[in-house]
């Protein structure tokens, strides 16, 4: 599988890695700990290396299954890059954007015991906290990469704007943003990053599920399960959306690919697309097809086409924003 270095750690990441969202339940219907196991033992399995995480992913929970499927793997630790977030807190009133310094400490230590190891290979706060001086909070992560503790400086969901604040005061390797052939809100981030050498990582790549080609237009959510509130899924948009995603099913099958492949093709061909794509899985058969997203690419002439097909249903690719997904500020809570 193709792989792209992080940071000056020398250590390569596959380009495409496996999101551990829905892994910690929370928002997705609750998880099961030995299919997750098994989900994490299949993608290392099939060649993947890099694996992103957050303590906010069921407050804890999905770490917490990455670590054990790590000491029941045969995969050495030295040949695993592992991703986790930082700066996000909860309480009994809900779940809030927390990147003070002393929250940070102690949120690495407890990465460090959930995952069972004593370095990770990339880390990065989760959301932009506007309550807390980013000079300080770029500091202090600034201070884990000096001593060792991380091995590489990520943000996640940080405006260009924020990314060249953080700039000033810490080294700044990767970004990780949304981006999907149906969620392109972003496109001028990483065009950005692009341009100062940040490696991106695209975060929502199926498009919480839709580009699997499983829902239809009478398809419902029930309340616990986050798409029963993301706009992708609601309102006039979302027949659109389907009919489009069954076009791209067929465009992919006359290439003798599927729906999966296609997506995570566009997102590593197209521009500006992104270099490592987060394939989220916590179901082991989710995870088929994999070998089918490698060692092929999509031509200038069917980036085109896909477009061309899209615009057909989708008005505006570009709409949409991160405001629906972002945890509130400290002081909302």
């Amino acid at each position: 599988m193709n792989k792209v270095q992080l940071g000056m750690s020398q250590k390569e990441a596959t380009r495409i890695g496996l999101g551990t969202w829905a892994i910690g339940g929370s928002g997705w219907g609750g998880t099961d700990k030995q299919e997750s196991i098994q989900t994490i033992q299949t993608a290392l399995d099939k060649g993947i290396n890099f694996i992103d995480t957050a303590p906010a992913y069921g407050q804890g929970l999905s770490e917490e299954i990455i670590g054990e499927a790590i000491q029941q793997s045969p995969v050495n630790r030295e040949d695993l890059i592992l991703a986790t977030k930082a700066g996000i807190n909860w309480n009994n009133r809900g779940t809030f954007r927390d990147s003070r310094p002393e929250r940070l400490e102690e949120e690495l230590e407890e990465s460090f015991r959930r995952l069972g190891t004593d370095y990770i290979d990339l880390y990065q706060i989760h959301w932009p906290d506007d309550e807390i001086d980013l000079k300080e909070t770029a500091a202090q992560v600034k201070e884990f990469y000096d001593s060792g503790k991380i091995l590489a400086v990520g943000v996640s969901n940080f405006t260009p704007e924020q990314m060249d604040e953080w700039r000033k005061y810490a080294p700044l390797h990767t970004s990780q943003m949304q981006l999907n052939l149906l969620q392109r809100s972003l496109s001028d981030w990483f065009d950005y990053c692009r341009e100062r050498d940040i490696v991106t990582i695209s975060w929502g790549s199926l498009a919480h599920g839709m580009l699997t080609g499983k829902y239809t237009k009478e398809t419902n959510f029930p309340d616990d399960d986050l798409r029963s509130s993301i706009e992708l899924f609601q309102g006039y948009r979302y027949p659109n959306y389907i009919d489009a995603v069954s076009e791209l099913e067929r465009f992919a099958n006359e290439r003798d690919r599927d729906l999966v492949q296609l997506s995570i093709r566009w997102l590593l061909d197209s521009e500006p697309g992104t270099d490592i794509a987060l394939w989220g899985a916590r179901k082991p058969e989710q995870l088929e097809g994999l070998e089918g997203a490698r060692d092929w690419s999509l031509t200038k002439e069917e980036l085109r086409n896909i477009d061309n097909l899209l615009e057909r249903h989708v008005i505006d690719l570009n709409q949409g924003s991160l405001r629906e997904y972002g945890p509130p500020m400290k002081s909302e809570v």
